[in-house]
């Protein structure tokens, strides 16, 4: 016998107020009595043995029925296109964005933005060889016998398999107590076959040079993911919080500061909101007076009432009173502009440029089918050479 009942059949349990939950669902049951009783024999043929039709509740609109789970379904071109993209370095929602304009919307797509990004981290997951990454622990575990300040963490997903990696060496936990006041966090660069993101802590040290703290390679960034990682290397760090971290614009990252360094200002990269103006205000290569004044808003006012003075004198300016992704840029005013962290130490940095500059150098070290030990291998280089660097510098100042 198999039944099919309705997706709002029964009730929901009591909730037992005693027990803690990070968040509660919605109660969206109604106790519908819809459903249809199959019997199937031997041979394979179904029979209905009954059937009720009537539903206690209004039906989905043919605009929302794309949300209900029985219309949800990844055929297999579109897993391919998903597989495709995500594998060439494209972000995921970058990926879903280019299926729902083929195909004429997101309602058309067939699956949601979430089922996208579950499909792609869990074919990540599956290529990561074990044999690679038994290679690149077995260095982590021989490591401190050469650098005897050398930490390492790694995390496993439900199905004990290894997804996320991090690791410090001593010199970084050394140079993070001297420089770790203000850090940069970037996962913008993609590395090896895996699509891994290269997630370095960079902090800038007393010659303006940056210096790597600590490095993690990340197959998800969730923020599960990016809570494991913040709360590794604050552990790793004696549970100093630095004062202010900048990060690019990502709400997963941007939740998990919150959890994991509740002590520090977060702040994000002006540079990459900014880069995103000339697409997304039709008038700002046009009209240089919002270009103006938008720049002023980032980096050229002194007090918040000035902020707010030309942000209005903007947004009359170039008709943008009802305009969304202002409206949001302008909920978090406190994380890009300068007029709100006039009292904030960030050592006049306004963006993770700085960081970035460990993209442009992985870039050269990395290639598309270096293994997760190679990688490790290659960045180790790069942080020798900034060191040498380091030393070469503060050798020219004594």
């Amino acid at each position: 016998m198999k039944d099919f009942v309705c997706l709002k059949a029964g009730f929901k349990k009591g909730l037992d107020l005693n027990v803690k939950s990070k968040y509660r669902k919605s109660n969206t049951r109604t106790g519908c009595p819809a459903m249809i009783k199959f019997s199937v024999d031997q041979d394979g043929e179904w029979k209905v043995n009954k059937c009720i039709e009537n539903h206690n509740h209004e039906l989905a609109r043919p605009e929302d029925q794309h949300l209900l789970r029985s219309c949800m379904n990844i055929i297999e071109e579109r897993a391919f296109i998903l597989k495709s993209l995500t594998n060439a370095g494209i972000r995921t929602i970058d990926a879903f964005t280019y299926l729902a304009n083929e195909v004429g919307g997101r309602e058309y797509v067939g699956f949601l933005r979430i089922d996208a990004y579950n499909f792609v981290q869990k074919n990540r997951r599956c290529k990561i060889e074990s044999g690679d990454t038994n290679s690149l622990i077995e260095i982590f575990k021989n490591r401190p016998n050469s650098d005897n300040m050398f930490v390492w963490e790694v995390q496993y997903d439900k199905e004990d398999r290894l997804i996320n990696f991090f690791w410090a060496d001593g010199v970084g936990r050394i140079d993070y107590d001297s420089f770790g006041d203000v850090i940069l966090f970037d996962t913008s660069y993609r590395l090896n076959k895996y699509n891994l993101a290269c997630a370095p802590f960079v902090a800038v040290n007393n010659q303006w040079q940056n210096v790597l703290l600590g490095v993690a390679f990340l197959s998800e960034e969730t923020i599960e993911s990016f809570t494991w990682l913040f709360k590794t290397f604050l552990r790793v760090s004696g549970d100093k919080h630095p004062i202010t971290i900048f990060t690019n614009q990502d709400q997963a990252m941007s939740r998990a500061i919150e959890i994991a360094f509740p002590q520090t200002r977060h702040r994000l990269c002006q540079w990459h909101i900014t880069k995103k103006l000339p697409s997304k205000l039709h008038c700002y290569n046009s009209n240089n007076k919002v270009r103006g004044l938008i720049y002023k808003c980032f980096s050229k006012c002194d007090l918040e009432e000035k902020f707010e003075s030309y942000w209005t004198e903007m947004l009359n300016e170039g008709d943008l009173h009802s305009h969304d992704w202002l409206k949001e840029l302008y909920k978090i005013r406190h994380k890009w502009s300068t007029a709100y962290n006039k009292t904030c130490f960030n050592l006049g940095i306004l963006s993770t440029q700085c960081s970035e500059s460990t993209s442009n150098v992985c870039h050269g070290i990395f290639k598309p089918t270096s293994i997760i030990t190679e990688c490790f291998l290659g960045l180790e280089k790069v942080m020798k050479t900034w060191r040498r660097n380091e030393k070469d510098e503060d050798f020219k100042c004594s």
